[in-house]
Order: structure tokens, then C-alpha cells, then sequence
């Protein structure tokens, strides 16, 4: 099955045991944003949790930690609770195959229900706002679908992007929003500018689950994020047109703002806690202007917290990190097996392949560096055999204690870009990039001394599946 909003998979994770109701009364601060923080420390069968009496927000229903953990996530994707972090990757790769998948357009959205428009607009009439940690500089819309196009080619849908991007509100009808230089909106916003014109942006909160993937899965300029949801949902993801700026948004989003980032208009935004486990600091972003605002009747404000890792953002944008990094050094390198870029968005990333000859690893490390997402994010990326799992991290730890030479398998690159939250950055956005070759050599080169691995018996195949047989069996005896 499919999931068509926010309600929906909600009940999913209910019907699973993955959505704890918490009824006692909470206050806004600190209680959401530390609940939130402490369910990512319950591990990969952390729940969901739903919030309906806050202090404050007497009707309020706050949803949060949707996606924050591997059975969570499979739920999301139709997969049974238990399916193991490697397998949700896999079948992630196997439905990116049937890209694109052309939108269902719907009439009669729920988030029509309810509409404030001009002088009505005021964010703190429709949405619960709470800060998440106690560093933010204010409130924050986190995990909200932001919707745009080139204004350069506006009837081009391929080129309509659909990204996450954190909002500061900064009054009744402001937002500060953070547009990435490597992202799509912040070539939009680059047109419009040069163009003298705002740029008319849509912005869908409470989402379903695979819309919130997409929005931050790194997919290529003229790439559409709805037709990539259709893909991995199974099937077409349904649009509804935003009347005011005739963008196509989710159909079965909770709340829709509409309206426009003001040409040159600058203010000071931050700081927030980001990704990376550290805050950001204060800098002069662009402005968010919202004319209309249209909402479910009794929406959900659905939240994502972001700390030190692991947290609901890592679940979230795991697998959707690793897998077009994956399908791009595959269409170059055949030779690539798997690609783990979990590690905070994929600041780190470890990528197996074959070897076609010398030098090979380090040429895989460096393209990986290359691809849209590669450029502001893999700041050191480890290559390992192909019978190395890179998912498995004590096989990498091997990799690394034993085939790296620092002397010769470390290539460092001065003066690379990396996005301006990256904490190691300096000045921020530039920094030393790292390929570390933790592969065995191929001719010509000859490093080292790699003439007599020790290899898995014939027999240790099916001995696993023997004893993990006999491991579910004796499970089932207790």
C-alpha cells in the first residue's frame, strides 16, 4: 500500500505498536523537543510519538520523530518493521529503477478545508511553534515540503523542486529560510534575483512519509521529486494545484503556505541545531512572505528533530542519501557495489567496488566528491574492496587498520566546497576534502603485502543460515 498524507501512515505506526500517544499534559519547551530527543536514543524500534495536550495549545496535534527509526522507516516504505537496514537500501535501489512515475492530479484537497488570506495570515493562529533546542534562535518549520520552480523555464515540471530547507519564523507572516548554494532552490532564487523578481514559493507541512523523503533525497536539476515518489510509493504520488501560485503540492499535506522569497531581501537567521550535532550560527538569509495560508481542519504539525546523531533526520535521509550517490558512480563505475553515506548526510561516506586497475579506488573516491550532492557534502569518502560491506562497520574498521599506508593512501584536497554547516569548514563552506584508499592494490601498483588473504570457508555460507535458523527456532521456544 501507498500512503496518501500524513493521517494515514500515522495510523500505520499506530497499527504496528510504532506510535506511543502521550496524554499526560506536556509544556511547548522543553518537553516536546526533549521527548523527541530522548526517542531517538530507544534505538532501531524507537516510536513515533503524538502529542494532543500541550500546555498552551489546547487543540493542538503535534506529531514527531514520524520517521526516526529503521522500523519506522520500512513501515513508511510498506516493508515489515524488522526488515534489516541493508534490505531497505536494497529495495530503496530496486524501486529508484522505475523513475519516473508521472503524478495523479486530485481535485478537492484536504488542506482547502480552511483559508486565511492577505491581512488574516498569521502562523501563530495554525501551527503549534516550539523551539527544539534551547540554542535555537527561535521557532523553526523543519520538515516542510518547499515548493519552486526556474523561473527561467516555468513550464518545465522537471524542473519544479520539491526540498527541505529549515524556516526561522520571524513574524506573523515571515519566515527566514536557508537556501544550500549546491541546492535547486537556491538556483531559482538565483534567476529570479537576476531578474529583478520574488520568487513565488509554496511551502507543504505534515506530509506523507515518502514526500518527505524526496524532499530530501539529492536527485539531478531536471529530476522530479513527485515522479521519483511515485516511484519508490509504488505507485503515482497525487499533486493538488496551490491556487495562489500554481504550484503542484501534496495532495494530502496538513497545512499549505503560499506566497513569495522577496527579491534581495536579506535578514539575519539562526542559530539552529543542526544535522551535524553542532548549532549554526546567525547569518543574513533570505526572506519568506506568506500571502495564504489553507489547512486541514484540526491539522497536525509534524516536526523533525535534529541534534547530535543518531536522530529522526539521519533515519530520514539515510538510505535517500546513499542510493543516488550509488546509481551516479555506477553509471561511471560498474565496477561499485554499495554506498554508505548515512554519517551526517554524508559529510563521511564509504564506498565498495571492484578494482579495473591501479589508481581505480582513487578515482571512485573522487568522482564521488563530484556528484550533486558529493560537492557540498562527502567531505572524506573511504574507498574499501567489493567484499567488503560497507555497511558493516567492523569490516571497514578492518579495511582501514590494515590496507591503509598513510604514507601513500590518503589523497587530501585543499580548497574544496562543502556546504556552511559543516562545523569544520574555514572559512565555512571551504575545506580539505579526504579520499582514503583502504583497497587492496591491483597491477601496477604493488603496495604492500596482500598475497594470501584469508578467505571464508566453502562451508560458512550455509552454516549462517543454519544457525540462524536455529537461533529463530530457539526464539520461538521462550
Amino acid at each position: 500500500m501507498s500512503y496518501d498524507d500524513l493521517r494515514s501512515y500515522l495510523a500505520a505506526l499506530d497499527r504496528q505498536g510504532q506510535l506511543l500517544h502521550v496524554t499526560e499534559r506536556v509544556d511547548p519547551e522543553p518537553d516536546l523537543g526533549a521527548a523527541a530527543n530522548a526517542a531517538n536514543r530507544l534505538g532501531e524500534r524507537a516510536p513515533a510519538l503524538y502529542f494532543d495536550n500541550v500546555t498552551g495549545f489546547e487543540s493542538a496535534r503535534i506529531a514527531v520523530n514520524a520517521h526516526g527509526s529503521w522500523a519506522n522507516h520500512a513501515i513508511a516504505f510498506d516493508l515489515p518493521p524488522e526488515t534489516p537496514t541493508r534490505d531497505q537500501v536494497r529495495e530503496f535501489i530496486r524501486r529508484w529503477e522505475n523513475f519516473p512515475v508521472p503524478v495523479e492530479r486530485r481535485q478537492d484537497p484536504p488542506w482547502a478545508e480552511n483559508t486565511l488570506d492577505g491581512a488574516e495570515v498569521n502562523l501563530f493562529d495554525v501551527l503549534p511553534l516550539f523551539r527544539l533546542n534551547d540554542g535555537d534562535g527561535g521557532f523553526y518549520l523543519d520538515k516542510a515540503a518547499v515548493v519552486s520552480r526556474d523561473p527561467e523555464d516555468p513550464d518545465n515540471l522537471d524542473r519544479q523542486n520539491v526540498g527541505t530547507y529549515r524556516m526561522e519564523v520571524k513574524g506573523t507572516n515571515r519566515l527566514g529560510l536557508q537556501p544550500v548554494p549546491m541546492h535547486d532552490i537556491a538556483l531559482h532564487l538565483d534567476a529570479a534575483e537576476r531578474r529583478g523578481e520574488d520568487l513565488p514559493v509554496a511551502v507543504a507541512l505534515g506530509n506523507d512519509p515518502v514526500i518527505s523523503v524526496v524532499a530530501g533525497t539529492p536527485l539531478g536539476h531536471e529530476q522530479s521529486e513527485y515522479e521519483m515518489a511515485g516511484a519508490l510509493r509504488g505507485a503515482p504520488a497525487p499533486v493538488s494545484r496551490a491556487p495562489r501560485t500554481g504550484l503542484d503540492v501534496p495532495w494530502g499535506s496538513e497545512v499549505v503556505l503560499e506566497g513569495v522569497i522577496e527579491a534581495r531581501e536579506r535578514e539575519l537567521e539562526g542559530p539552529f541545531g543542526e544535522f551535524t550535532g553542532h548549532y549554526s550560527g546567525g547569518r543574513n538569509m533570505p526572506v519568506l512572505r506568506v500571502d495564504r495560508i489553507s489547512h486541514r481542519t484540526d491539522p497536525i504539525f509534524e516536526s523533525l528533530y535534529l541534534g547530535m546523531p543518531w536522530t529522526e533526520v539521519d533515519y530520514l535521509i539515510g538510505p535517500a542519501t546513499c542510493v543516488p550517490l550509488y546509481q551516479q558512480l555506477r553509471a561511471d563505475f560498474p565496477e561499485v557495489r554499495a554506498v554508505n553515506a548515512m554519517y551526517t548526510h554524508g559529510l563521511l561516506a564509504v564506498v565498495s567496488t571492484g578494482r579495473r586497475y591501479g589508481g581505480f579506488a582513487r578515482a571512485v573516491g573522487l568522482r564521488a566528491m563530484t556528484t550533486p550532492h558529493g560537492l557540498g557534502y562527502c567531505k572524506t569518502v573511504i574507498v574499501v574492496d567489493e567484499d567488503v560491506d560497507p555497511f558493516d562497520l567492523p569490516q571497514v574498521m578492518w579495511a582501514l587498520s590494515t590496507k591503509v599506508n598513510p604514507a601513500c593512501d590518503l589523497v587530501n584536497l585543499p580548497n574544496m566546497s562543502v556546504l556552511e554547516l559543516d562545523p569544520g569548514s574555514q572559512p565555512p563552506g571551504i575545506t580539505n576534502k579526504l579520499v582514503i584508499d583502504a583497497t587492496t592494490p591491483v597491477a601496477p601498483d604493488e603496495r604492500g603485502h596482500y598475497g594470501q588473504p584469508v578467505t571464508d570457508l566453502p562451508e560458512t555460507a550455509a552454516w549462517i543460515d543454519r544457525l540462524t535458523t536455529l537461533l529463530a527456532e530457539r526464539g520461538g521456544d521462550r
